[in-house]
């Protein structure tokens, strides 16, 4: 039996491995999106075709991703969607618990006093049951694509201000993005909390809505 623990244990430190550096937390978090090719992962982080692909194989080797290639490209997807945005979570949570810098620095710009009280993923989803409110996504069109809350209007961050009478004035907006530590649904609720608007923020964002199972379009 000690030996099954200890190769068991030994996986796991695999796992914890694929997570031990920056850029791939931050391509876990697109691919939690959805689908992507390397050459979209290139354009969304910004590092060279080279690194993202060595990182990539480090995350496939750790078993929190699975690649498919198609015709030219590979492409990329989370292996076991729930479990690895869950995982993801659980370390944020340790983090913001028991390291004293992202403690800081979540309190400072993620919880600070000109930001709203949160909006749960239960609390949304019994105000669209009840239709009294406009579910606000502001990532980028093609993650939207990929999937979104139901009856959600996409208005990607960049354009909210050249949109706002795109949104009803007479209706609370929740607006959402990539997850806790995306900071597009701050920017939005700063924008429209400056226009008057009713707005809060979901507390997470889309790839937590789904892996709790709640309904999703695409």
């Amino acid at each position: 039996m000690s030996s099954a623990k200890k190769a068991i244990f030994a996986r796991l430190a695999e796992i914890a491995q694929g997570l031990a550096h920056a850029h791939r937390i931050e391509l876990l978090e697109h691919l939690a999106q959805g689908t992507r090719t390397v050459e979209e992962l290139v354009a969304l982080t910004g590092l060279s075709f080279a690194n993202t692909s060595r990182h990539l194989q480090v995350l496939r080797r750790s078993h929190l991703v699975t690649s498919q290639r198609r015709e030219k490209h590979v492409f990329y997807s989370l292996a076991g969607e729930t479990e690895v945005v869950a995982l993801m979570a659980a370390v944020g949570a340790v983090g913001e618990r028991n390291v004293a810098e992202v403690r800081h620095i979540v309190a400072d710009y993620f919880h600070s006093p000109q930001t709203l009280d949160a909006v749960s993923r239960e609390e949304l989803l019994s105000k669209l049951k009840d239709g009294t409110v406009t579910v606000l996504d502001v990532r980028p069109e093609d993650e939207f694509l990929l999937g979104h809350i139901p009856g959600a209007v996409n208005i990607p961050i960049e354009q909210l201000k050249q949109r706002l009478a795109d949104l009803p004035e007479d209706r609370e907006i929740v607006a959402y993005c990539r997850g806790p530590y995306c900071v597009f649904s701050f920017e939005a609720e700063a924008i429209l909390r400056h226009q008057g608007f009713s707005v809060h923020r979901l507390k997470d964002g889309f790839p937590q809505w789904k892996a709790a199972g709640l309904p999703f379009a695409t």
